[in-house]
């Protein structure tokens, strides 16, 4: 089926989303302290609610395109959009490894036979089970519908790590390796940095990238560009080289939301196939 053409340019998108760079690699850090940041999420409610003053706030969701992933094995083998989110977030790598994968590329049986690549971020789910069941009030979700976590707040109960249907929530056991950019960084639920023992870490969907105009970094990273980030209000989305009215990208390519049963209402959307716009066989070949 073809792919929806664009119907916004290049310049109109980045009008739309106030991006000033969509392609350019996003610098860690981020302004807004824990208490500003309440305090802007607050101001916002209270314009949305007032009639004289209207305020539009962004719904962001991801889409990935499955007919474009083929795990990076076309590459070398390592997924690009795991590893632009470890650098991008400053992910501690104990020894080397990828102990905490926000994003993880999960290979997937089809039915009959053969294999499929799937790149499972956090769903950032509309009815959250993991904010449904954090006793402190230590995740919340944003009036842009991104769930985060007040590090200052969590206790590192875990409750909410054995919610997620999805298991997308990391703990840190040990105090964190940081690296030395992040001791230059000042705290954030919008970007987690420094790590701190004893807490959960998740994807964030790159909330700091959002209000800087950037595309969250595993978007950025992926070199099959078959990830997509788009804001539901504007009913467009990107992968940062082409742009489609989302609505349509959706419909005609039959979309799906992975373990949509559970009533979860997941914010991230898949497109199905198994690599075949690279070359990948049905068979995983």
């Amino acid at each position: 089926m073809n792919r929806t053409k664009k119907e916004y340019s290049r310049r109109s998108f980045i009008k739309l989303l106030g991006v000033a760079g969509i392609g350019a690699i996003a610098v860690p850090g981020i302004a807004s302290t824990a208490k500003d940041l309440y305090s802007k999420y607050k101001v916002d409610q209270t314009l949305q609610e007032t009639p004289h003053k209207p305020k539009r706030l962004r719904q962001w969701v991801m889409v990935i395109d499955l007919k474009k992933c083929d795990g990076c094995e076309s590459i070398d083998g390592v997924a690009k959009c795991t590893e632009a989110c470890i650098k991008g977030h400053m992910i501690p790598t104990p020894g080397g490894k990828w102990t905490q994968q926000w994003i993880q590329v999960l290979k997937q049986e089809l039915p009959g036979g053969g294999s499929f690549h799937m790149p499972v971020p956090c769903q950032q789910c509309e009815n959250a089970p993991c904010n449904n069941v954090c006793p402190v009030g230590a995740t919340f979700q944003t009036l842009e519908g991104i769930i985060l976590i007040d590090h200052t707040k969590c206790i590192g109960c875990r409750l909410c790590m054995a919610a997620c249907p999805y298991s997308r929530r990391f703990m840190n056991w040990e105090e964190p390796q940081q690296s030395a950019e992040a001791a230059f960084v000042k705290y954030s639920p919008e970007y987690p940095v420094p790590f701190k023992r004893g807490t959960v870490v998740k994807c964030i969907f790159c909330a700091h990238n959002t209000h800087q105009g950037k595309l969250p970094v595993c978007v950025q990273g992926c070199p099959m560009k078959a990830i997509y980030f788009g804001d539901k209000e504007e009913d467009i989305a990107s992968n940062g080289i082409e742009i489609v009215r989302l609505s349509r990208f959706l419909s005609e390519n039959n979309a799906f939301r992975y373990k949509e049963d559970l009533g979860t209402q997941p914010r991230v959307y898949y497109l199905p196939g198994h690599g075949q716009e690279f070359g990948r066989h049905y068979e995983g070949k």
